[in-house]
């Protein structure tokens, strides 16, 4: 009997408390996945209905979810009894030492989230930022991933790209092109800028509105200089940009005008 009454005792003071704690610790841990799930759900619904981008909201999605289950998992352990005030403060001191070992990936996730809020660029952007230049082909959390135009994939720290100058060249629906064209003293300024103004007119990929501009710009060592600057659309510069080039100087070649290249003079002076 002796026996029966001790047993009788442990079953009353470890089992049956242990083995409540457990089932309440399992049934926060369940419920409380269940609900984190639904919560999670419910804030992606309401970012997509915002019209923030797929990226961000994956990733606010996530770190949601990762401080949810943290807290789930820190209170089925304060259920079973487990001290989570040292849990706690161990975490803490580990996050302190991954964020200071982490520290640059740490600026190249924070300038991605402000790149995909802020969105000065967008996947399909021509843009020149960090030291690179090319086609935007991504924007991830931690770096942005373009192609340049001879086909390279470039991978960019968004730290570099948001701490720097970032110009777009696919942002305007138009752009300007800014040529220089130089001809000989003895040429003439008249017949030249004729021909240009004719060119610039025949070609329709030129819009008519802002006007494109032929003027004499500069007075050179050795040339007479024009600044010649039409407006396209930005689809069409390079390929405006390299049959103006042609053309132009087929034009000169065939009405005898000259392109002056910088030459040296040299005079040797022979004593006897």
């Amino acid at each position: 009997m002796p026996e029966t009454g001790e047993l009788n005792q442990l079953i009353s003071n470890y089992v049956v408390p242990w083995g409540v704690n457990i089932v309440l610790a399992l049934a926060i841990f369940i419920i409380g996945r269940i609900l984190s799930k639904m919560l999670v759900r419910l804030l992606k619904k309401i970012l997509h209905e915002t019209g923030m981008d797929n990226i961000l909201i994956n990733f606010i999605s996530s770190i949601v979810n990762s401080a949810l289950l943290l807290f789930i998992i820190i209170a089925s352990l304060n259920q079973l009894g487990v001290d989570t005030t040292s849990l706690i403060a161990i975490l803490g001191a580990a996050g302190l030492a991954v964020g200071l070992a982490l520290q640059n990936s740490l600026q190249n996730f924070a300038s991605g989230v402000m790149l995909i809020i802020f969105r000065p660029f967008k996947a399909g952007d021509m843009v020149e930022a960090g030291g690179a230049s090319g086609v935007v082909e991504s924007i991830a959390i931690f770096n942005t991933v373009m192609r340049t135009g001879d086909n390279r994939e470039v991978i960019v720290p968004n730290g570099a790209i948001y701490n720097g100058t970032i110009t777009n060249y696919s942002a305007r629906t138009t752009r300007r092109i800014d040529m220089v064209f130089g001809i000989g003293y003895e040429d003439d300024i008249k017949l030249a800028k004729e021909i240009m103004q004719q060119i610039l007119t025949s070609d329709d990929r030129i819009l008519k509105e802002p006007e494109p501009l032929v003027a004499v710009a500069e007075l050179a060592d050795s040339s007479v200089n024009f600044n010649v600057r039409p407006w396209v659309n930005t689809t069409d510069y390079w390929a405006v940009k390299f049959d103006l080039t042609e053309k132009i100087k087929l034009a000169f070649d065939d009405k005898g005008i000259s392109i002056p290249y910088p030459q040296m003079d040299l005079h040797i002076d022979k004593q006897d």
